[in-house]
């Protein structure tokens, strides 16, 4: 048996069926693992007029994502609409939270933490971020079986179903209109 080699010291690791130790191998440098990620220095763009235009591209393609002017009016009418739907979670949170008992505040910190998701949406929807049509999407839609609910209650909870309802349906139409997703950079798919 050869002896072994500084750059694979042995190490004390039994082999699958022998007792025999298997060599260790050496750890990688970083400059090795680097090198996988910066091209090298002949690739790379020594030109400072290159280098200009690659960055001004790169700008102007930023910029070109980015959407200029206010946001259409149906995405502002559809963030006012998450808006208060959070602004109603956040309401019906603080309730629970101080109505006395200790479970009611347990559930009121967790409905004060869901109030989060549409006043996030509605953030997202007034600043144009297309991230936050989907938490809008999906609180509209979990709306429409509690209006629904609440419709078949009675009292003074059918008036607040019919509102939820009619403001969960509204959201749904101004979030999936072609000018919202236009305006938050969602393509559409042709047909």
């Amino acid at each position: 048996m050869s002896k072994p080699s500084k750059e694979t010291p042995m190490t004390p690791q039994p082999g699958p069926k022998s007792g025999r130790k298997q060599p260790r191998k050496p750890p990688q440098r970083v400059a090795q693992k680097m090198a996988r990620f910066v091209p090298p220095a002949a690739e790379q763009e020594t030109d400072p007029a290159a280098v200009a235009a690659a960055k001004a591209a790169k700008a102007a393609a930023k910029a070109a994502a980015e959407p200029t002017g206010p946001p259409p009016l149906r995405l502002t009418a559809a963030a006012v609409i998450a808006a208060l739907e959070g602004l109603a979670v956040a309401a019906w949170g603080v309730i629970l939270l101080f109505s006395g008992t200790a479970r009611d505040a347990g559930a009121g910190a967790v409905v004060l933490l869901f109030a989060a998701i549409p006043l996030g949406a509605a953030y997202g929807l007034r600043r144009a971020r297309r991230w936050s049509r989907g938490p809008a999407l999906i609180m509209q839609l979990l709306s429409l079986p509690i209006a629904w609910t609440m419709l078949h209650s009675t009292g003074a909870v059918i008036a607040g179903g019919a509102a939820l309802g009619a403001l969960a349906l509204g959201g749904l139409v101004l979030l999936v209109h072609p000018a919202t997703t236009d305006a938050l950079g969602i393509s559409r798919t042709a047909s």
